[in-house]
């Protein structure tokens, strides 16, 4: 057993970091193994992939404040990076990512889920930067993820008050997509990267980097990117089949057949 596990569960995958004893706390070992792991990830075969921590109380609740405790200013600055190079790696990966937060999500657990697509909470979940509170600031990318989330005004609230939040307030200003029993946390997470598994995986990554790119244009050039993304689907194999279904269905119901998407 590793302190990241990676299991495909045909065409969606399952990252777990798997130090419970320490509440799935990021060190630089749980760090390099997701690195290698993300850089691992087969996107031709693999179209969604869910995020989660082992155990029942915690998703990931945080750097590891041993580790950090010691570090100088330049190492800091060092392992802010290195943290910050993984999550852009998920962020800004081709296939969607879906946070399912089991427990506490802070400081660093809530930065992690943030580069994540798509965010799912339990009931217990728990989220928050805390880090003014221990002299620092947030380190993986909290100050500027927040803020494109939840609104500049919410996330300096949240981050200069190091207050962290409930599940259900997470919802309310848009943290999080759904909040679930802990029962049903994982077979919602899988069953909505199944689903999203299920449709044309070109599609899905363009309208990923559409979305992503397209954020930190102004309009005309978003647009003009969309344009290209739009048209960069066509004459592939997954369009052709896809609307081809779509005007069987139309012309008659009957023959109306589940599309296999190929990824090309």
């Amino acid at each position: 057993m590793g302190l990241v596990e990676y299991e495909v569960k045909g065409s969606y995958a399952v990252i777990t970091i798997n130090r419970a004893e320490a509440l799935n706390a990021l060190n630089s070992g749980v760090l390099d193994e997701l690195d290698k792991i993300v850089d691992g990830i087969d996107t031709d075969a693999v179209r969604a992939v869910v995020l989660t921590g082992a155990g029942e109380k915690s998703f990931v609740a945080g750097a590891d404040i041993g580790e950090m405790s010691t570090l100088s200013k330049a190492e800091g600055e060092a392992f802010g990076k290195k943290g910050n190079d993984i999550f852009r790696k998920i962020e800004t990966c081709p296939v969607p990512f879906i946070a399912a937060v089991n427990g506490f999500a802070l400081g660093g657990g809530c930065e992690i889920a943030m580069s994540c697509d798509i965010r799912i909470a339990s009931e217990a979940a728990m989220f928050g930067q805390p880090e003014v509170g221990l002299g620092i600031t947030p380190g993986f990318g909290g100050t500027q993820r927040l803020a494109r989330i939840v609104g500049p005004g919410m996330a300096k609230q949240l981050i200069y008050t190091a207050r962290n939040i409930k599940a259900d307030e997470a919802l309310r200003i848009g943290l999080v997509n759904a909040v679930y029993p802990a029962a049903e946390l994982m077979e919602q997470a899988e069953k909505l990267a199944s689903t999203i598994a299920g449709n044309a995986p070109i599609a899905v990554r363009a309208c990923k980097k559409a979305i992503n790119e397209g954020l930190e244009l102004p309009m005309d050039e978003a647009i003009a990117l969309e344009e290209k993304l739009f048209g960069s689907c066509f004459e592939s194999e997954d369009q052709r089949e896809g609307m081809a279904n779509f005007l069987r269905k139309k012309d008659d119901p009957a023959k109306v057949k589940h599309v296999d998407f190929k990824n090309r």
